[in-house]
């Protein structure tokens, strides 16, 4: 996921701070600029407001379908915005809209289920769910209105409040969705908070949080988790991958080569589950780096508001930074550029879509999550060889396997250390279906029913069956 970025973002600017264009590289808006002592009075209206938001099932169910009915008006708006001040093609941006949409219509229907427990004691003893209080939101640039759902959605429709903070970078387009869905929600049931460091780490810290969900880079998640410590608040941690696709020696090279190119580099490669590491079979190694590279090297790379672009820019500055960086270092490794390798000569944050071969197993590209437009492609000799390798990261999120035979390939993923495998496709995710990473790559669940019991607690109660 997306390094920490409070320290790098623009220069404060009497509590605003400057809005950077990444397809330019320019300043375009500013953003207000919170103090960390302005979050009491927010936490606090957000308490207040929790007591009558988590009374009635009925009216937060109805809320949030006008919430989603909402954004979709706003939509137009909504993907100018997030296309501006992160980079990506207006295509996707408005996918991000209707899948936020999408995200609040699902969990207003979802309810939590009483159960009964029948253990031969003569009292009803009943299992019931309460929601949890005022939840904090720290959501980065990548995906911000999404992923910014992904965590509002199921606490809301649990009956929580919210408190969202939206990276430095990407803070206008989550202002504005705050505006929106406060025309269908009850007044102080969801906050947008907008500002720099130490702004999230006062709200993860804050005494008046129950629950802090957050998606970033592992040490800021670290960091995160410290700091709910201190008063004991649950913690949902999201915090990236190095994802592996292992191809099988069946794999038709032509057929698969798009689904697994835009695998990798859909939102320029800035995706936590995106295929970030490719293992090929030794012999058809050269076929599938020749393919990759030859799909790079026709994509159109431009600003996301030009209809003709299907790569944007990185979204900042630090990021590129990044990209290049492992990029050389791998060069420098031995590793060679089948296709792109540097920046490009233009304005804005642009890096060439880059295939890299010949890349010597330990270096960064491969053991870390570069969250860039480059992806390495390694040859492997055994099969047991490249389970082993795609296992060999302290990321485990997501993995896939690519092959004909089906069941063979579906045996090889039950064999990746990671939460969700895909067999003959990735990042592909149901609203339906948990969402979780092992190892270094998160703490908690989220997605589908368990995400909305992930912003609940039990709630007992012991009846005797006759008086």
């Amino acid at each position: 996921m997306p390094a920490p970025e409070p320290d790098r973002a623009p220069a404060r600017r009497s509590a605003r701070f400057a809005v950077i264009d990444p397809a330019t590289g320019e300043a375009f808006d500013e953003a207000p600029d919170q103090r960390p002592d302005e979050l009491d009075a927010v936490v606090d209206r957000a308490h207040r407001a929790w007591h009558g938001w988590r009374a009635d099932p009925a009216a937060r169910t109805t809320a949030l379908r006008r919430a989603a009915d909402a954004v979709e008006r706003a939509g137009d708006d909504l993907a100018r915005s997030l296309t501006r001040e992160q980079g990506k093609p207006l295509a996707e941006s408005y996918a991000e809209i209707a899948r936020t949409a999408a995200r609040l219509r699902y969990f207003a229907d979802l309810v939590p289920r009483t159960r009964r427990i029948t253990d031969g004691r003569p009292v009803h003893s009943e299992i019931r769910w309460r929601p949890l209080g005022p939840v904090a939101a720290i959501v980065p640039w990548n995906f911000p209105l999404q992923l910014a759902a992904a965590k509002f959605a199921p606490a809301l429709a649990a009956g929580n409040t919210m408190v969202l903070k939206p990276s430095p970078y990407t803070p206008l387009a989550t202002r504005l969705l705050g505006s929106v869905l406060a025309t269908a929600l009850p007044k102080d049931v969801l906050t947008v908070v907008t500002g720099r460091e130490p702004l999230g780490a006062r709200l993860a810290s804050h005494p008046g949080i129950r629950h802090v969900t957050f998606t970033g880079s592992v040490p800021t998640g670290r960091a995160v988790a410290e700091a709910a410590a201190a008063s004991l608040a649950r913690v949902t941690l999201e915090l990236g991958g190095n994802d592996a696709a292992v191809l099988l020696d069946d794999i038709d090279v032509d057929r698969i080569t798009d689904r697994l190119f835009w695998a990798a580099f859909r939102n320029c490669g800035q995706v936590c589950m995106a295929v970030k590491r490719v293992y090929a079979p030794a012999r058809l190694h050269a076929e599938v780096v020749e393919a990759l590279a030859q799909r790079a090297k026709t994509v159109v790379v431009g600003a996301g508001t030009d209809p003709d672009t299907r790569l944007g820019p990185v979204n900042n500055a630090a990021q590129l930074a990044r990209v290049e960086q492992v990029t050389k270092q791998a060069r420098a490794d031995g590793a060679r550029a089948a296709a792109g390798g540097r920046r490009l000569d233009r304005p804005g944050y642009f890096f060439a879509p880059t295939i890299l071969t010949d890349v010597p197993p330990a270096s960064p590209v491969v053991t870390e999550e570069q969250f860039g437009p480059v992806l390495p492609v390694l040859p492997y000799r055994s099969l047991d060889e490249a389970v082993d390798a795609a296992n060999g990261t302290g990321f485990g999120l997501g993995g896939s396997v690519w092959g004909t035979d089906l069941d063979r390939a579906e045996a090889v993923a039950d064999r990746l250390e990671c939460g969700t495998a895909w067999i003959n496709h990735h990042a592909e995710l149901s609203l339906a279906q948990p969402f979780a990473g092992v190892k270094n790559s998160g703490v908690g669940v989220a997605g589908g029913p368990w995400g909305l019991y992930g912003n609940l607690r039990p709630f007992v109660v012991h009846r005797p069956r006759e008086a």
